[in-house]
């Protein structure tokens, strides 16, 4: 049995995890519904000829996983949205003893998967860890840099970048359209104003962008449980302003028009949005085009600090950060079983390493208040 399963394998997400497994040399099952479907798409995996893998299809049912996942050791599941697709990925991998990793930007399933699947996994001494993901763990990686600092107890995260979003990053985005929004504020999760919108000055540019919420960001999840941290704000988005403007202008939209309907029509009307989007799938990532820009603030009484990370290849930052945390979990247990981050089961600093290792993010540049 090979160690790794990565389900929705076929997705543009999926398919960079496996690249990155085949570099890893780490054995995998390429798992989703439509096994001609992952064959096409694998084939096209650069030196796929190298890797140890196979192609399975399978049916999005908590018994047909349970059975695929049996004898491995971790599940990658890209397939969203999450809220909807993600309670029998997650209990599939639990009964079949697997670490479960997700790419989760929802903030809503983060909530849920801790509610709900947290303890379940703690007690069976695995790792759940949604949002392993660059515009997540990047952020959450410049953030621990700045509270390695003592006297810090605020965060402000803005994570940035530069493409555009694949088919499943469409459909969560307007998924937690339907959702309520929360930063952390003195230990309390505070609801976003889901129309608030913020003019930011981006690190390395003369010119500013246009941040959102962005469904809250797992961020103030993670920094919730953290005695250091008493206030997290995270905000962000892609660096095209005239995308944030229409994402601005449909969210607004979706408030007036969709969340006044009753709770099931919400679902069907916001896919129906999201389809009008989807262009079909992104090219591949360009280094010189897809950059990545995350900027944390960290301050309190007597301390200020702030930390910035300019990477490029988001999307290959996330398949990298899936196909390491993988590796690590199938050579030697995490440092949190339960729900944990990318930070609080593998450390920050050795995922820091791995993304710079790949060249995929420059020496972060933090500044201290002396």
């Amino acid at each position: 049995m090979r160690p790794v399963v990565v389900y929705g394998a076929s997705g543009y997400t999926g398919r960079l995890i496996c690249e990155y497994l085949r570099e890893l040399n780490l054995p995998f099952i390429a798992a989703g519904r439509d096994k001609d479907r992952l064959r096409e798409v694998l084939d096209r995996v650069p030196g796929i000829e190298t890797a140890d893998y196979e192609v399975a299809e399978v049916e999005h049912e908590v018994g047909a996983l349970t059975e695929l996942f049996r004898g491995a050791s971790v599940v990658c599941n890209t397939v969203g949205p999450f809220i909807t697709l993600g309670d029998p990925v997650a209990e599939a991998a639990l009964a079949a003893g697997c670490h479960y990793l997700d790419t989760t930007g929802e903030q809503d399933w983060l909530l849920h998967a801790k509610e709900k699947w947290g303890r379940p996994y703690a007690d069976a001494g695995l790792l759940i860890s949604p949002g392993v993901a660059q515009m997540y763990t990047t952020g959450e990686i410049a953030a621990n840099l700045c509270l390695e600092h003592p006297g810090m107890d605020t965060l402000d995260i803005l994570v940035l970048w530069e493409g555009a979003p694949t088919i499943a990053s469409t459909q969560t985005i307007f998924a937690i359209l339907a959702a309520d929004w929360f930063h952390l504020a003195e230990n309390k999760y505070v609801q976003w104003d889901p129309t608030a919108r913020f003019e930011v000055t981006v690190p390395g540019r003369h010119a500013t962008s246009l941040a959102l919420p962005w469904g809250g960001m797992c961020h103030p999840v993670w920094f919730a449980d953290d005695p250091r941290v008493a206030t997290c704000r995270a905000i962000g988005g892609v660096m095209n302003r005239d995308v944030m403007e229409a994402v601005a202008a449909t969210t607004m939209m979706v408030q007036a028009e969709i969340k006044t309907l009753p709770a099931e029509q919400q679902g069907p009307a916001l896919a129906a949005i999201a389809e009008q989007w989807q262009t079909g799938m992104p090219p591949r990532e360009n280094p010189r085009l897809n950059t990545s820009v995350d900027s944390v603030y960290a301050s309190g009484p007597l301390g200020r600090a702030h930390c910035v990370i300019h990477g490029n290849s988001n999307y290959k930052q996330t398949g990298l950060l899936q196909a390491w945390a993988a590796q690590s979990l199938v050579q030697q247990a995490p440092r949190r079983t339960g729900l944990a981050s990318a930070c609080q089961a593998f450390g920050h600093r050795e995922l820091l390493g791995v993304l710079r290792t790949f060249g995929l993010v420059l020496e972060p540049v933090v500044t201290v208040a002396r």
